[in-house]
Parts: structure tokens; sequence; C-alpha cells
């Protein structure tokens, strides 16, 4: 790994940070900022969720998926129901990456 190279640690830190300071600094981890995470947080949480708004939908598109697949592990933590996700992407009409079961 390299100097650059975000440690799952790391990502777990700045998610925290930027849900506990509502007016934090966006931080671009795997083509998405990390404030930008809010806009898909309706349709990946909760027992009920609706589906995923235009806003989440450009988060969805612009992302990188295959990167956020190491992540993946650390979305229950976060109050996101990880069988959402695969959902949302797949609503958004962006390519489901591999590392989420078909």
């Amino acid at each position: 790994m390299g100097k650059n190279t975000i440690t799952l640690m790391q990502f777990a830190m700045v998610l925290i940070a930027a849900m506990l300071v509502k007016e934090a600094m966006s931080i671009p981890i795997c083509n998405i900022n990390t404030n930008d995470l809010e806009k898909c947080r309706p349709a990946v949480a909760g027992r009920n969720p609706p589906p995923p708004g235009p806003d989440c939908c450009a988060v969805v598109k612009a992302a990188n998926l295959v990167c956020a697949c190491m992540y993946k592990s650390y979305l229950a933590n976060y109050g996101i129901n990880p069988s959402r996700v695969k959902a949302v992407i797949a609503s958004c009409g962006a390519r489901i990456p591999s590392c989420l079961p078909r």
C-alpha cells in the first residue's frame, strides 16, 4: 500500500467525524464526498426506506463503487442496511459491483 492509501480505520473515523459534526468539511473517498452520503441515508436505512431520490442517484452514479466495496463491512455500523445498498444501486441504474451478491 502506498502513502496515499486510506485505511479502513481512517475511513471509519472520517465517517464518524462527518456524522458528528454537521458542518464537517467534505472529504472525497471513492469519488464520494462524505457530506453527500447523507443524500442516500433515507434510502438505505430503516425498515421501509423510500426509493432513492435524484440527488442520491447522482452520488451513486459518480461513486467508484468497486473502491467502495472495501468498506462494505462497516455499513451496518452506521445504520445502513447492506441489502438496501444493492437495491439503491440498481434503482439508480448504476452497475452493481461484483463485491455485492447478484
